[in-house]
């Protein structure tokens, strides 16, 4: 046995002559051996030419079919600290329930009566509004009857115009009769003198004649004056007309100034009206960010703030939520070589983990404990592994998938292709070829219809 005597041991005993060598010796076993390879060989070569199952195989978790339905994260929208915690981890909450209550951490909103006061700037704000408008409307009499006054008071003074320049005309008139009257005084002066020359008048017609012309001469003088007198009454006329528009303009630019004043003032308290309202519907939201609620139903899954007395900014997480109604699916990921064999609508077996199964990749009718699955998405950009990302839903005409299953647990997905002999899909994978380009049915008599109707 281990060639240590070069007397081999079967040439000095016959092993024939032992029972036990004669039931050993006498038996054939090569030819059961030959009838067995020969079957085993005939089995293969049959098996060779059995149907398989391309797949494209993928690991994945389970997810939800819509992003609401995810888990998320309840944030604050402003800084505070936790003063009550209203659940516990694990707790089944619905939409709208109080989870925790918070305070303020920031000085200007320590006051409880700040929506009382705020609202007390306002009522005042608004009387200060109407105030203003009051004041607006007392100013636009003002002008008004400014502006009839001024109407009035120029027409006095058109009238005294016109009777200033009648005046001129009837002073004017009178001064030319003067000139006349002193014509003929002249005239009846120089003849009263020739006559007292000749004898024919005494000296008293003279001296007479000469006392009218002296008297004509100091009417003339008044005419002048009088028309004189008259026409600078026309100026002032003029004046006067002027300086009742120039007044009046003066009081009404003034009333018109005080009124736009009014109108900006009452513009600005407006706007400050319509701050603090913008304010008190702040303060009124900020109130009510007070008590942290649960979007939707759902389980608390973890406290991320602990404790009491804790503080935390605006929108840092507090506690994590779980929706409770959930449509379930699988994101699974294949290479890029295998992305032009994923179509939507594609049937997909899936394995999750924690339930036992059977499979048989390449005869998924055979295999147990997988559930059926379709394509409803395909990731347009290569995801951070290098892979695509596949969304699964449900396959309504398989079995329902269980209930037991949560989200982020792990699947092992198969998508099934077309069926080829055993033979072709060894030589493929001898050869690292990729499995076979194919297109759905579906699509496929969608392409031919439509080349039927260009």
């Amino acid at each position: 046995m281990l060639n240590i005597s070069n007397t081999e041991l079967q040439q000095e005993v016959d092993l024939k002559s032992f029972k036990s060598g004669k039931e050993i010796f006498s038996k054939k076993y090569y030819k059961a051996l030959n009838r067995f390879l020969i079957g085993f060989g005939i089995i293969c070569f049959i098996v060779l030419f059995l149907p398989w199952t391309q797949n494209i195989t993928g690991n994945g978790l389970v997810t939800t079919l819509t992003p609401g339905q995810r888990p998320q994260t309840i944030q604050s929208q402003i800084p505070g600290r936790v003063e009550q915690w209203f659940v516990r981890e694990g707790d089944y909450v619905q939409k709208g329930d109080t989870i925790l209550r918070i305070s303020e951490v920031k000085s200007e909103y320590f006051d409880d009566s700040l929506l009382v006061r705020t609202r007390q700037q306002i009522t005042a704000k608004s009387f200060s509004v109407g105030a203003y408008g009051n004041k607006i409307v007392a100013l636009g009499n003002q002008i008004a009857a400014l502006k009839k006054e001024r109407g009035l008071k120029l027409q006095v003074a058109k009238n005294k115009l016109m009777q200033s320049k009648l005046k001129v005309q009837s002073d004017s008139i009178e001064f030319e009769a003067a000139k006349t009257n002193i014509k003929i005084a002249e005239t009846q002066f120089n003849r009263a003198v020739t006559l007292q020359k000749e004898g024919l008048k005494a000296m008293k017609d003279v001296e007479e004649k000469r006392l009218k012309l002296q008297e004509t001469q100091a009417k003339l003088i008044g005419q002048e004056n009088k028309l004189l007198t008259a026409k600078n009454n026309v100026i002032n006329a003029e004046i006067e007309i002027n300086r009742v528009l120039t007044q009046y303009a003066d009081k009404i630019s003034k009333a018109q100034s005080d009124r736009f004043t009014a109108q900006s003032s009452q513009l600005n308290s407006e706007v400050e009206v319509s701050k603090l309202e913008n304010k008190n519907s702040n303060y009124k939201v900020r109130n009510s960010l007070l008590y942290i609620t649960s979007p939707q139903n759902g389980y608390i899954n973890k406290a991320i703030i602990g404790g009491l007395g804790e503080a935390f900014k605006e929108g840092e997480a507090l506690v994590s939520i779980m929706p409770a109604d959930i449509d379930l699916a699988v994101e699974t990921f294949v290479r890029p070589i295998d992305l032009p064999l994923i179509h939507l609508g594609e049937k997909v077996r899936v394995q999750f983990d924690g339930w036992p199964a059977i499979v048989f990749s390449g005869w998924p009718n055979v295999s147990y404990g997988t559930y059926g699955a379709k394509v409803v998405a395909v990731e347009r950009f290569i995801s951070e592994n290098g892979k695509y990302r596949i969304l699964l839903s449900p396959d309504e005409t398989d079995h329902e998938w269980p209930d037991e299953i949560r989200a982020g647990s792990g699947a092992r997905t198969i998508a099934l292709l077309e069926d080829v002999p055993i033979w072709f899909e060894l030589w493929r994978q001898l050869n690292s070829f990729p499995p076979n380009y194919y297109q759905p049915e579906g699509n496929a008599k969608s392409k031919s219809d439509g080349k039927k109707k260009k």
